[in-house]
């Protein structure tokens, strides 16, 4: 029988092949690389030109090596790594404190892409590690457009009538360092959050979320805020931390 070749799981299983014979790094041949992957010369070279056409590979005389979208999407793996590490135990500490479900939560586009949830749902929650959200329609979503150049009232983001209103909101976010939703993204879903930055920089955002009668954004505005600001401190310690040992070491 014929193997399904076109098929998508193995298409990207025959594309992981290929880009995994690049880990050593250096340039390969098309002929070098159809013979460790074992594919035929023909499919790797239609596959080589799409990862070329994506930037993931580049092309050099006879020759290919990795592009830089690889080493691009590499080094934003390492920074969410990072983030989640870092933000991990503080979001267990502020579901301890408030009960709620604690997410982490970064800007992927015009929308929020969850990197961590800690706690069992009273309701049912829109959210999941992975899974995306308008980021206009979550509180984690406005307190990251407050404090980056995102303009949400961009062509198919949202709606026109919601503009001004939202730009209101987010001058206020600014001024407060916290966001809420109110059954924006979910009905009988409330949420606060806080940016996890300085003020001009922003790396994500953490939120407690619950059952709208139990959030109430007086009384948990500064256990969120604090533990955002836990997170970056603990970020900027790393970063110095590790710019000095880099140091001594080049001395």
């Amino acid at each position: 029988m014929r193997k399904d070749y076109d098929s998508p799981p193995a298409v990207i299983d025959r594309v992981a092949d290929i880009l995994d014979e690049f880990q050593g790094g250096g340039h390969l041949t098309l002929s070098e690389l159809s013979g460790r992957t074992g594919l035929p010369r023909s499919s790797v070279h239609r596959l080589l030109t799409q990862l070329v056409d994506a930037g993931w590979v580049r092309r050099e005389a006879r020759t290919y090596a990795l592009g830089r979208s690889m080493f691009e999407w590499g080094a934003l793996a390492q920074h969410h790594d990072e983030l989640h590490r870092t933000a991990h135990p503080v979001l267990h500490e502020l579901h301890s404190a408030t009960g709620l479900v604690a997410h982490l939560a970064v800007l992927d586009g015009h929308d929020v892409r969850y990197l961590d949830k800690v706690g069992r749902e009273s309701v049912p929650l829109p959210s999941r590690v992975g899974g995306r959200q308008p980021a206009y329609r979550t509180a984690l979503g406005k307190a990251m457009i407050a404090h980056t150049r995102l303009d949400p009232s961009g062509p198919d983001r949202m709606p026109i009538t919601e503009s001004a209103r939202l730009r209101s909101e987010i001058a206020q976010i600014r001024e407060r360092q916290i966001a809420q939703e109110r059954e924006e993204s979910m009905r009988g879903v409330a949420c606060i959050a806080a940016p996890i930055g300085n003020g001009r920089t922003c790396v994500g955002a953490l939120s407690v979320t619950g059952d709208v009668g139990t959030v109430d954004v007086v009384q948990l505005a500064t256990p969120v805020r604090v533990a955002a600001r836990a997170v970056w401190n603990a970020l900027s310690q790393h970063d110095t931390g590790s710019r000095g040992a880099h140091q001594r070491t080049s001395a």
